[in-house]
């Protein structure tokens, strides 16, 4: 096991002792088998608390996770995404309130699942457009094949959309085949996980003339100097790859998956603005120390202090929160008091959700088990990085917050 940090934790408020179980908690999922290998990094104050690795990047060939280790981060892409369109409104590109079919005529005139079946779906006008707000807060009716809760995902799937695209299919033309099919719900009135992200990356590129890896690099990569955040591995840092797996049915234990981990072995067609990057921890670090400094780091910013704020805050229709909206099956944590921003889940009343957190920490994660967490009131961010699917197998997102913020002493 690796232990790192930048300052002594008793001045940042922490007890060292106390940080030091999340090791030893997080060490036994590696020692039974359940993680291949896990990497973890807690800061406060800029400061970086704790940082430390343990296990195995690939199990099979014997490497050790290391720190500059690359994981695939699956949704913890959205967020990026959700920052790349707020640059683009903060420059009065767009208006939250603009319909969509502006850019993407595909999304005008959409209806919506009533009854019957995957075979013979009946559907009613939409009542309300589909409107940027709603691909941002995961309003808009949209959902994701591999939901498997309704007629419609059956659909999406049906057309080959399910965990991964149909191939040779690139962003424009798998938004054009998610215009076809009938919405959710009304745009507005729930909130359902789907390829809203996706759509909103589309969207990017149509409104910025650029492609998504283009504005990506440009825009956000380049100037935070996020150098190992791509699209792919290429062939060259292949042996940094993480290796990924999932849980035995029987036993628990993890065992590999080359066949959908292989995937990002290869220049995508489709760039997935909900689900296709890789980075590093460090390379994540610095996007969540921009978002807890208000949009700027190290003399770069990227949004205002005042969009970040907006961003994080619960967007949700009537200020409810996760459990009463969510439809469509996604329920990897409690949702009770838990609302959703512009690109982020935002906790509201940690009695409620019981988690230890302060109202106003924000959060997402990646179906490989990844997480992050913002918390402005603490000053603090929580990053996970292993790669395990899917990221409901253990509850490591609600342990890790249980360790962190009982070893908060201050």
């Amino acid at each position: 096991m690796s232990v790192t940090r930048t300052t002594d934790p008793d001045l940042i408020g922490f007890d060292p002792a106390r940080l030091a179980r999340i090791d030893e908690h997080f060490g036994r999922y590696v020692d039974d088998g359940r993680l291949p290998g896990w990497q973890i990094v807690v800061t406060r104050r800029g400061e970086i608390a704790h940082s430390s690795t343990y296990g195995m990047r690939d199990v099979e060939a014997g490497a050790p996770v290391g720190a500059d280790t690359l994981w695939r981060i699956y949704s913890m892409t959205k967020p990026i995404t959700s920052v790349a369109a707020m640059m683009l409104w903060e420059s009065g590109r767009f208006e939250l309130t603009d319909e969509i079919s502006r850019w993407l005529p595909e999304f005008a005139d959409m209806r919506v699942y009533s009854k019957g079946s995957v075979l013979k779906p009946y559907t009613v006008p939409a009542t309300e457009p589909i409107r940027a707000w709603h691909l941002l807060t995961h309003t808009a009716g949209l959902t994701y094949g591999f939901m498997q809760t309704s007629v419609v995902d059956g659909l999406y799937r049906a057309a080959g959309y399910d965990l991964l695209p149909p191939p040779g299919v690139d962003l424009a033309g798998a938004c054009a085949v998610f215009g076809e099919f009938p919405l959710l719900f009304q745009p507005g009135t729930a909130w359902g996980y789907s390829v809203a992200t996706d759509v909103l990356g589309r969207l990017v590129e149509v409104v910025s003339g650029q492609s998504l890896d283009a504005f990506f690099t440009d825009r956000i990569f380049g100037p935070l100097g996020m150098t190992d955040t791509h699209w792919w591995v290429q062939e060259s840092d292949a042996e940094r790859l993480a290796a990924l797996y999932v849980p035995d049915p029987a036993t628990g234990r993890a065992v590999r998956h080359e066949r959908f981990g292989a995937a990002v072995r290869q220049q995508p067609v489709l760039l997935s603005g909900g689900a296709g990057l890789v980075s590093t921890a460090a390379d994540y670090h610095r996007f969540t120390q921009l978002l807890l400094r208000g949009g700027e780091l190290d003399g770069v910013r990227l949004l205002g202090p005042r969009t970040v704020r907006f961003m994080t805050r619960n967007h949700l229709p009537g200020g409810r929160d996760l459990a009463a909206l969510s439809v469509g099956g996604f329920a990897e944590s409690n949702f009770e008091g838990v609302g959703f921003g512009l690109g982020f889940a935002v906790l509201e009343d940690p009695v409620r959700s019981l988690l230890p957190s302060s109202a106003g920490e924000y959060h997402w994660g990646g179906v490989a088990s990844t997480a992050f967490l913002v918390d402005p009131a603490e000053e603090l961010t929580a990053l996970l990085f292993t790669q395990l699917m899917p990221s409901s197998t253990w509850p490591l997102r609600a342990q890790l917050r249980q360790l962190i913020y009982s070893a908060l002493i201050d």
